[in-house]
């Protein structure tokens, strides 16, 4: 789709893991060396099956794909921990993000984040890097009945960024949450990475190379 040009948006949804910090790397290699102690095995295509969704919401497909059955719990348990561990020493923000807030504050652009982690989590990673005054709000798992990709998640985000949700951009790196995005109605630019490639993502609007991708830029004037 040609967005060069294209005016009028109203605000910006930011997704975090995976589009705004290297978390989903994390919790790969974590995952797969603790699936290597459990006796079972952690792959991409298991990763991709999880990312976006909430926790609660990806125990079953663990259990299903890695056959852990009544471990499931255990395994995740001992992955949270060992990530958390590892979380502050690991995690940077993706390229371009910094700039790509600094190109919104100049145009005086709102926006929030809509994570499907816990708020805990993404305070964390916001305060760590001195991020979380640039956003109007947080919403994160607790906040909503259904997961992505469920649209309840930024339907509410549109509504605390007082616009339609064909007014908003959303920006997103999972296929689960590109698919969240759409049932809204919100503009969905997605940013694949190695744990979600290109070909996940194609229900996007726009698939940009990164955050620092001209044609992200040009979305704001």
């Amino acid at each position: 789709m040609q967005v060069q040009g294209r005016f009028g948006f109203k605000g910006v949804a930011f997704d975090l893991d995976g589009l705004m910090f290297n978390t989903e790397e994390l919790y790969f290699l974590t995952a797969r060396e603790t699936a290597a102690e459990f006796g079972c095995e952690f792959t991409r295509e298991i990763m991709r099956s999880i990312m976006g969704r909430r926790g609660v919401e990806s125990i079953e497909t663990l259990r299903r794909m890695t056959g852990l059955g009544d471990s499931v719990e255990e395994f995740v348990a001992e992955v949270r921990t060992k990530f958390q561990s590892r979380l502050d020493d690991f995690c940077r923000p993706s390229p371009g993000l910094l700039e790509l807030l600094d190109r919104l504050d100049s145009l005086g652009v709102p926006r929030g984040v809509a994570t499907s982690s816990s708020r805990s989590h993404a305070e964390r990673l916001l305060k760590r890097h001195a991020l979380i005054d640039r956003f109007m709000f947080i919403l994160s798992a607790e906040d909503v009945r259904q997961g992505k990709p469920d649209p309840e998640i930024y339907l509410t985000a549109s509504w605390r960024l007082n616009a339609e949700p064909r007014a908003i951009v959303v920006l997103e790196d999972s296929p689960a949450g590109i698919a969240a995005a759409k049932a809204a109605g919100a503009f969905a630019v997605a940013a694949p990475h190695e744990h979600s490639p290109a070909e996940g993502l194609a229900a996007a609007d726009l698939i940009v190379r990164s955050l620092a991708d001209d044609q992200l830029i040009q979305l704001f004037g």
